[in-house]
């Protein structure tokens, strides 16, 4: 993985990627994986993200996508989300805050 990965971003910084959202919000983003299988056998792997305060003191809120990278395991899940370019991590968070309007 690269900077340019999700992965290898939080594997080179130590600590979660940021962004400035569509909304004009600050976000940071995290990652999580079901804990059970579908039912065709993968665990899905999605993106939350945390919405920061305007002073950046105190999460206010968060928007979530739905599972975006599947895998035999929680592992493997983890790890094909990782592999996401940060452009479209970017891209799904500004998907989020769209599917999500006025939930603030």
């Amino acid at each position: 993985m690269t900077d340019f990965t999700l992965g290898g971003y939080m594997a080179t910084h130590g600590r979660a990627a940021a962004f400035g959202g569509s909304d004009g919000e600050s976000y940071s983003v995290g990652l999580f994986t079901e804990e059970e299988p579908d039912e065709r056998g993968r665990y899905g792997a999605a993106l939350l993200f945390v919405r920061w305060s305007r002073a950046g003191d105190r999460p206010v809120g968060h928007v979530e996508t739905p599972a975006l990278a599947w895998g035999r395991t929680p592992e493997e899940a983890e790890e094909r989300i990782k592999a996401l370019s940060l452009f479209d991590v970017k891209a799904a968070l500004d998907e989020a805050i769209s599917a999500s309007p006025g939930e603030w």
